[in-house]
């Protein structure tokens, strides 16, 4: 029995440990603008998940805009989705903000938000990326973005769920079972 009482308390302690901190930054106090340039307040997302997707106009996955704005239509009582334009991959997104949000309209009837084009990696690493993909910041994990359409869900209290590769599609199962 107290072989049993004692692995129950290291499994606890260990739990504990493998747990999300508390950020040390606050993911509604980045500033980021939309298309248009007006200023993004993130914080009106506070009570709602957020999924992050960097974006690309001309990639392999650009079709997942289809599915992005269907999980944003199916769930937009407790998600928002963001899409942040990045040129940092092939050179897969090109155009002007105008062209950017005309194709997104006109191709994928895109009605969530849609982000300034951003660098997601490298030296000029927009604070959302940072935020996103350094531990110190976010409290969970680091990562790096790999490529075009790589998503990051937030927690409906500001915390980062989880990310997932542009593999995986944004009606999977992996994100959906977050916002039921």
């Amino acid at each position: 029995m107290k072989k049993i009482i004692l692995l129950s308390l290291m499994l606890s302690i260990f739990s504990k440990s493998m747990s999300q901190s508390v950020p040390s930054e606050s993911i509604y106090d980045i500033k980021i603008d939309d298309l248009s340039g007006k200023p993004i307040d993130l914080s009106v997302y506070k009570g709602k998940y957020i999924l992050f997707v960097n974006v690309a106009s001309e990639c392999g996955f650009t079709g997942q805009y289809e599915d992005l704005q269907k999980l944003y239509d199916a769930y937009q009582g407790n998600l928002m989705v963001i899409g942040v334009p990045c040129n940092q991959f092939g050179g897969q997104e090109p155009g002007t903000a105008a062209q950017i949000q005309s194709f997104c309209q006109t191709n994928y009837g895109v009605s969530f938000v849609m982000t300034e084009k951003v660098d997601v990696k490298g030296g000029n690493q927009h604070p959302l990326y940072q935020w996103l993909t350094k531990k110190s910041k976010n409290g969970k994990t680091d990562s790096s973005v790999k490529w075009n359409f790589q998503k990051y869900l937030v927690d409906d209290k500001g915390y980062l769920t989880d990310y997932y590769f542009s593999i995986t599609n944004p009606m999977s199962d992996k994100i959906t079972k977050h916002l039921k």
